[in-house]
């Protein structure tokens, strides 16, 4: 009680933020009519003159208000637009980092370029990120002539484009380009093995148009870019010859749930079958380094437990071919995810496929958590503010409308069926049209507005078909000559270009517009019609006077069609449904009403929509048929509207709380990646990396010494066997560490000294050997490469133990801790072994230069879109990056075989061979499945 009293006498904090901004707005408008009398040269010369202020010590927001009025007088000049008031307040408090909420048709996209412009003067590049292809492109070319008029550079980000091309967007003051392809480029930018090539300068400010879009709904799956992994097929057969050996009370299955799982006895059991086959080197079966043995240990017994040949799959041609458990129909080419699909072969003893492995992943959350500065802008953020503070430290600040809003919004009307509500809704959409007023109908699904569009083509209507010609000629003719509108546009989010150009005519009276409620964002309805759309589809290439005459008719068209739309009542807005965030029904009522238009906003319900299904219809159909209510019969109520929007935000927050448990899990590895990531930029930006070379090798002679001579150990309870063997697997050196544990008084510290001056003479040798300007280059590479691959490695680890780390909740711990505690200790692991990996190959590296460069891997993108499951890059396709000089290096051991000295018809000739290398008999195979093949 006393908030709400406050609220009325002292204003929201909303409220004061806005009044806060009207001193610097009255002081912009102050200079409008000093620089309307600056010539084009004198306006852009003040570009210089800001920046050299900058540089002086002034802060960006010190610049604040001359920027925004040499902004505001630009886009005069160039685009005919006069920024409002209310869009200066916008571009303040994107310039502070904060969240714009603003209403459709207020001009969000003119208002980015005032904190653009400003921030770009820093000179460290400014990114906008929209949500496709056809905006990024649009919005640049837009406003851009704002940018290239003041003295800008602008570039673009779009897919399809090489590293060259987008280096040079990326070196632009502004940067405009899709989330995914921000995204991707840093995740490729962080697998080069050079520093010039990278595309990415920094992060230093981005503004996200649609930031709910991309910040909420898009952030709930990551990106990944994956490539094909080393061969497993040996793990996977040596894996799946154990699973017959288990006894009957080893597992358990639930059918019902199609999981199976190991018992208590079944886990013991396990462990020592793979301990025995060799699988098993350290530790028990379930510690953090053995979680991917436990992950293809799982996926083999459902491999034989819950999925039966000639029921769930078919074995045809030598491959493994699921059968859709709904139609019993064969789906070549589909493949099980993780493993599960390699198993199968495994079992029945066909060619294993090789699987893809993650080689990069990120969240949305970490990508944007990257910039310094970050603020986004869109019609509905309010109900996500606790999001936006809590994950991104966002504020929503709510810009009040440059005019009233005019558009009145109906209580929502429910039926008992959907058969009855949508014979409401069609009998609506005619009434609607035939008034000549233009109805957006909102649908929830793609599946859902084919069904409508079909419901209205069996009353009588035709789908208007964009591929063709003049397509809107029809819709045209009825309005010019009176008649009822006879066709129908159905909008669907495929093609973006087609999508701007549907909406923008869905204000044309009586004009029906069927659209998934995402769909046709950038864009906005104009009541009458869009006059650059329709000068665009019906005039381009006409010039002179023809062209005059033609633009003239179409301004006068035009203003007639949106008379006729106005005295209907403007834009109608109808919901089939209502989506289970309140954010979504405000998109799509935000439609209508823009810039002070008239306006209706209603949606039609019914106890079988899934959101009324879920929280309780069945009380309320019992309530209703009590209260007497007939067949294609409505209640409508506010009361019922409030019990929606509880439901809905118990939705809201239920998601929330979902978004924020996966993005605890991701901070873990996220921090992990920074340094990874960190690490190699700093390997790359130096001359070379010699000393850390000599502090690995150190650091392995170290742990070496220490694994076999305990402290405090008496010399008979030394293992020199074992320090011997690690000596010559990892140092390449026969040195008679034996004889040395006989001297007296000889200690731990001595032999590490001595094993630390052999291992560096010996290094040295090398050195001199392959020159040192070959072997910084080699170096450099070596170590890089290695720390990818056990980068990769670790990333398919903490996969696999994020699946499984549940189960320790039954045991009373905490699921989140357990998962920290043990990628620490994996991150650890992963040092270690660096350390090893990196000095074993140096120790034995021999460098032959050889043309060509050998083939890389492809890598694919990933971005499952979260509304449908389906991956938005089908079809992307890029490469690996960095193959630097024409020097290829070898890890040879047994005296440092070189390549080029092996002699494929003399295996003597060969040292020892990779087991991944292709055999150097020749026969293109790789050496295990060749001469290297186990018996």
């Amino acid at each position: 009680m006393f908030g709400s009293i406050a609220k009325k006498i002292f204003g929201s904090v909303n409220d004061r933020r806005l009044k806060s901004y009207r001193p610097k707005v009255a002081a912009i408008n102050a200079l409008e009519a000093e620089l309307e009398k600056l010539s084009d040269e004198e306006l852009r010369a003040r570009t210089d003159a800001l920046r050299a202020e900058l540089a002086a010590g002034k802060n960006l927001d010190d610049l604040l208000v001359p920027a925004f009025a040499t902004v505001r007088e630009a886009a005069k000049r160039t685009l005919g637009q006069r920024h409002f008031d209310v869009q200066l307040i916008g571009g303040m408090v994107l310039h502070e980092g904060g969240i714009a909420e603003m209403r459709t048709g207020e001009g969000k996209t003119l208002v980015a370029t005032l904190p653009v412009y400003l921030n770009a003067l820093a000179g460290n590049g400014v990114h906008v990120v929209t949500v496709n292809d056809y905006l990024a492109r649009r919005d640049s070319e837009w406003m851009g002539q704002i940018y290239r008029f003041l003295g800008m550079s602008v570039g673009v980000i779009v897919h399809g484009l090489d590293d060259t091309e987008r280096a040079a967007a990326y070196a632009c003051d502004i940067t405009y380009g899709t989330n995914n392809e921000y995204g991707f480029d840093y995740l490729r930018d962080n697998m080069k093995y050079e520093l010039a090539q990278m595309v990415q300068r920094g992060h230093h400010y981005a503004i996200v148009d649609e930031v709910d879009s991309i910040l909420v709904d898009e952030a709930r799956t990551p990106l990944i870019i994956s490539g094909p992994v080393d061969d497993r097929s040996d793990l996977y057969m040596a894996v799946d010859i154990l699973i017959p050996r288990l006894r009957k009370g080893d597992f358990e299955v639930d059918e019902k749930q199609r999981a199976v799982s190991l018992t208590e006895s079944g886990n013991e059991h396990m462990e020592e079958l793979v301990r025995e086959a060799g699988l098993l080197r350290e530790g028990t079966l379930y510690d953090a380094q053995n979680a991917t043995l436990v992950h293809h240990v799982n996926q083999a017994l459902r491999a034989h437990s819950l999925f039966q040949r000639d029921k769930d799959y078919i074995v045809r041609n030598g491959e493994v071919v699921i059968i859709d458990e709904f139609t019993g129909r064969m789906m070549p080419g589909r493949r099980y995810s993780e493993g599960l699909h390699q198993a199968l072969e495994a079992k029945e003893r066909v060619q294993i496929q090789p699987e893809n492995q993650t080689l990069a992943s990120i969240t949305f959350q970490n990508y944007f958590r990257l910039y310094e500065k970050l603020a986004g802008m869109t019609g509905t953020a309010a109900t996500e503010a606790d999001e936006f503070l809590e994950i991104y430290n966002l504020e929503v600040v709510e810009v009040p409308t440059n005019r009233p809003v005019a558009r009145v919004d109906e209580d929502d009307e429910v039926y008992r069926t959907a058969e009855e509500k949508y014979k409401a809704i069609i009998r609506e959409i005619k009434e609607a049209s035939s008034r000549g007023q233009p109805i957006l109908v909102g649908t929830t699904s793609i599946e859902k507005s084919e069904y409508l569009a079909e419901l209205l083509r069996r009353d009588g209507l035709t789908q208007i078909d964009f591929g063709e010609p003049k397509a809107l000629e029809p819709l045209y003719s009825a309005v010019r000559e009176g008649r009822a509108v006879k066709h129908f546009a159905v909008l669907n989010a495929r093609f973006h270009e087609q999508e701007a150009f549907i909406v923008a005519e869905a204000g044309v009276p009586g004009a029906i517009t069927i659209a998934t409620n995402m769909a046709g964002r950038g864009t906005d309805i104009q009541l009458g019609g869009n006059l650059k759309m329709r000068i665009e589809q019906e005039i381009d290439g006409l010039e002179g006077d023809a062209r005059k005459e033609a633009e003239d008719r179409i301004v006068a068209e035009i203003a007639a069609f949106k008379e006729r739309a106005l005295q209907a009542g403007g834009l109608y807005v109808l919901g089939t449904e209502r989506h289970e965030s309140r954010r979504i029904d405000n998109q799509l009522r935000g439609r209508s009403g823009r810039q002070g238009d008239p306006g209706r906003s209603k949606f039609y319900l019914s106890l079988q929509d899934d959101l009324m299904r879920i929280f309780g219809s069945e009380r309320m159909d019992g309530m209703l048929s009590k209260l007497g209510l007939k067949e294609d019969e409505a209640i409508v109520h506010p009361w019922i509207n409030k019990a929606i929007e509880r439901a809905q935000a118990k939705v809201e927050a239920r998601n929330f709380d979902t978004r924020k448990n996966i993005l605890k899990y991701d901070n873990v590895m996220n921090d992990q990646r920074k340094v990874v990531f960190e690490q190699r930029r700093e390997f790359m930006a130096e001359e070379t990396v010699r000393d850390t070379i000599d502090e690995m090798r150190q650091g392995v002679i170290d742990d070496m010494v220490a694994r076999a001579i305990p402290e405090n150990a008496y010399p008979e309870q030394w293992n020199t066997a074992g320090l011997k063997e690690d000596v010559a697997r990892l140092l390449n050196l026969d040195l008679p560490v034996d004889e040395w544990a006989q001297e007296e008084g000889i200690a731990d510290e001595e032999i590490r000294e001595r094993l630390r001056k052999a291992a560096d003479e010996a290094y040295a040798q090398r050195i001199e050997r392959n020159t040192p300007e070959v072997m910084n280059y080699v170096e450099k590479q070596v170590l890089l490469q290695s720390l990818d691959h056990l980068w990769r490695e670790h990333l398919v680890t903490l996969d696999h133990l994020r699946q499984v780390i549940g189960w320790r909740g039954y045991a009373q711990r905490d699921p989140l801790n357990e998962y920290k505690s043990e990628a620490f200790d994996l991150f650890n692991h992963l040092v270690g072994h660096l350390r090893e990996q990196v000095t074993g190959q140096l120790m034995r590296i021999e460098v032959v230069f050889q043309q060509p460069e050998p083939e890389l891997p492809p890598m694919f993108a990933q971005h499952l879109d979260p509304a449908t499951g389906e991956n938005e890059f089908e079809n992307a396709q890029g490469t690996m990056f960095g193959a630097g000089p024409a020097a290829s290096f070898a890890a040879a051991s047994d005296g440092g075989v070189a390549v080029a000295e092996r002699d494929p018809a003399d295996p003597s000739s060969w040292g020892r061979v990779g087991r991944n290398e292709p055999c150097p008999c020749g026969s293109g195979k790789k050496y295990k499945h060749c001469h290297g093949r186990l018996a």
